[in-house]
């Protein structure tokens, strides 16, 4: 009998936080994983008060092979189209397939959650849109490539609910409205190819950062989000499931929330935690309108 090949992710920005996360997950489920980013080496990226971030992608990678699956990592900026054009070429040339592509490497900037407006902070913020918007584009181009030629696949984005209310600034907020349009848009063009599209609204994560965050905050009100924040795994358990869902298709093109979306797959957090959803709070999901223009 032959053995089934195992199935194949990218996960971009995986040095640390919701990459790393995310990337562990499918690894429990046994696929191979790619893992992108710059980090060759601890500290090369710093927390919001300066202090040193954990975190390769080469660990990474070593903790994909340790918990099941495969790792494989891949040093690669995002802002640079011939290392993410390498990037997808290594991953057709080794493994001839590509099952999901999670966008999640994006810019983050220092002053990304100090309480400024806009022109009081530095104008490279708007970086996100270069790391995390165009990127995710350039990405998804060429996953597509491989994935309508194979007649299945998952491309997955990573937003917020910063899409919809005020968040961290116009320029983050921007970037996560417009990777949820990418994630419709794209769909249209993929009907009838069997690859489907996804934007998904993470609550509130437990990543390095937002442990150092929680630390240095005397908020109340944080420490309540933090308290059933969501995990990095948890996300990463709704995308397999999405991908493997013989009913997905009707998902493609939609933007979800995470936590909403993990009950039709009785997904739960550690300890079994159900995260909330912040809708009522913080905003829902635009629905997009229905009409194709060529």
């Amino acid at each position: 009998m032959q053995q089934q090949q195992k199935q194949v992710a990218i996960v971009t920005g995986a040095s640390r936080g919701a990459g790393r996360g995310i990337a562990l997950a499918l690894a429990k489920k046994g696929m191979v994983v790619y893992v992108t980013g710059r980090s060759t080496e601890v500290g090369s990226a710093l927390g919001w008060d300066g202090s040193v971030l954990p975190g390769t992608v080469y660990a990474t990678a070593e903790e994909v092979t340790q918990v099941g699956g495969t790792g494989i990592a891949v040093i690669c900026d995002h802002s640079d189209d011939a290392q993410t054009a390498a990037l997808f070429a290594q991953v057709e040339r080794e493994q001839g397939r590509l099952d999901i592509l999670v966008n999640n490497a994006a810019f983050i900037h220092g002053q990304l959650i100090e309480q400024k407006p806009f022109w009081e902070k530095e104008i490279d913020a708007c970086k996100i849109l270069d790391v995390g918007l165009r990127s995710a584009y350039v990405a998804s181009w060429h996953a597509a490539k491989i994935m309508v030629r194979q007649g299945q696949g998952l491309i997955m984005f990573g937003s917020s609910f910063g899409a919809s209310c005020y968040m961290h600034g116009p320029a983050y907020g921007a970037q996560k409205a417009g990777i949820d349009k990418l994630a419709h848009d794209m769909a249209v063009d993929f009907k009838d190819t069997g690859v489907r599209t996804i934007s998904i609204w993470m609550g509130p994560l437990l990543t390095e950062r937002s442990a150092l965050a929680t630390d240095a905050s005397a908020d109340e009100q944080y420490e309540q989000f933090m308290a059933t924040a969501e995990s990095p795994e948890f996300i990463g358990n709704i995308i397999y499931a999405i991908a493997n869902d013989p009913q997905g298709a009707e998902l493609s093109g939609q933007t979800v929330i995470a936590a909403e979306i993990a009950q039709r797959f009785n997904i739960t957090d550690r300890d079994g935690l159900q995260p909330p959803s912040y809708r009522e709070m913080l905003g829902s999901p635009s629905a997009p309108n229905p009409a194709v223009i060529y």
